[in-house]
């Protein structure tokens, strides 16, 4: 086994490797990028620019952008809306942002410097992506941890109490509310709650945003404790109620599966307890499916499947700061963000793997050469 995690753990580097190409080379591609976004501040109304290149303050800043803006040269430039400005102000613009290099020699710089795990500075918040990783990580981190522990907590039970009383009308009735669950997106259940739990038109139960109240240095731990749940009950119910359905009917199917083998009925001869049939022998083989599973749903509610829910209840994590980055064009962000995420689905699935080995000790991939 540990010959094939090292191997794994190879394997990583190549993959990480053709992610991050692939990913740089689209954003080669993606029109309005800073340089552009820059031109059209100096364009419109120069605020921003000048605050970089003009210098000094007041009527001197702009007078020194108006510098760099006069004179057109006659020459075609490859930005939009560049036509007026003075070709050296374009080259410092590229150096400000890493474009006076060639994209393979920018490509590079960027592997290596990630290799270190230096992932570069945000081109617009003034501060490096890794400190801004880590700053956004708590709210995804308390979204993403509270939902998944609740969500496998009640729907693997669910699910096996499903398939033993298959047909059931405990099984119909769940079942419709597992659909309706599955229906409706996160964040309409978001928003039915805040109308009736957070003062949109019936009760004023929670609060509307944040992770915590303003006075959370005031308080002690209990309180701390208390506060934070009170702010978390909202945003956590809205992605437990829509997450639970689909790993609840993979459980149920999976058990269903694995119950009409013929070693379930010769444990049932052999005069086994219906318990132990089904914890000691069905429950190892059924779980399977659901463990292969886990990789993508921890990345999905951890990263990605709670953006709407950050956006709605005003919780600045990493799903909202990916889209942001997007939106602005934001390139060390948006690839420093895509490396951390590749990087943890990578991680989580040989971790899968691992778990393969314990829920069913006959599963060696080492034995077959994986």
């Amino acid at each position: 086994m540990i010959s094939y995690v090292a191997r794994r753990l190879l394997l990583m580097i190549p993959t990480l490797f053709g992610i991050m190409l692939v990913s740089f080379i689209i954003v080669q591609f993606v029109p309005g990028g800073p340089v552009e976004r820059m031109i059209a501040e100096l364009q419109g109304h120069g605020s921003e620019a000048t605050a970089r290149f003009g210098g000094g303050s007041g009527g001197d800043s702009g007078a020194g952008a108006g510098a760099m803006a006069q004179g057109a040269t006659g020459q075609t430039s490859k930005y939009r809306g560049a036509q007026g400005l003075d070709p050296e102000f374009i080259k410092e613009l590229e150096a400000l942002y890493g474009f006076d290099k060639p994209a393979y020699e920018r490509f590079f710089i960027m592997v290596k410097n990630y290799l270190r795990f230096d992932l570069g500075e945000s081109y617009y918040r003034d501060i490096g992506v890794l400190e801004l990783v880590i700053e956004k990580m708590p709210v995804s981190i308390s979204l993403g941890l509270w939902s998944m522990l609740i969500i496998y907590l009640v729907s693997i039970p669910l699910g096996i109490k499903k398939a033993v009383r298959d047909g059931s009308a405990f099984d119909v009735w769940t079942s419709a509310a597992v659909f309706i669950g599955y229906a409706i997106p996160s964040f309409m259940f978001a928003i039915l709650l805040i109308v009736l739990f957070a003062g949109g038109r019936y009760f004023d139960l929670f609060p509307l945003k944040g992770l915590v109240s303003d006075n959370w240095r005031e308080l002690n731990f209990v309180q701390l404790a208390l506060d934070y749940m009170w702010h978390m009950t909202l945003p956590i119910a809205a992605m437990v109620i829509s997450g639970f359905a689909g790993l609840t009917m993979l459980t149920k199917n999976s058990f269903l599966d694995e119950i009409g083998k013929q070693y379930v009925l010769t444990a049932r001869a052999k005069g086994l307890g219906e318990r132990q049939v089904l914890y000691g022998h069905v429950f190892r083989n059924a779980m399977l499916i659901v463990i292969a599973g886990f990789p993508a749903a921890f990345v999905h509610i951890f990263f990605t499947g709670s953006l709407l829910i950050e956006v709605i209840f005003s919780l600045d994590g990493l799903g909202l700061l990916g889209f942001e980055s997007i939106i602005n064009r934001d390139y060390p962000v948006v690839l420093g963000t895509l490396y951390f995420y590749a990087l943890i689905n990578l991680v989580m699935t040989l971790v899968r793997d691992l778990v393969y080995v314990l829920v069913d000790p006959r599963i060696d991939f080492e034995a077959r050469g994986a």
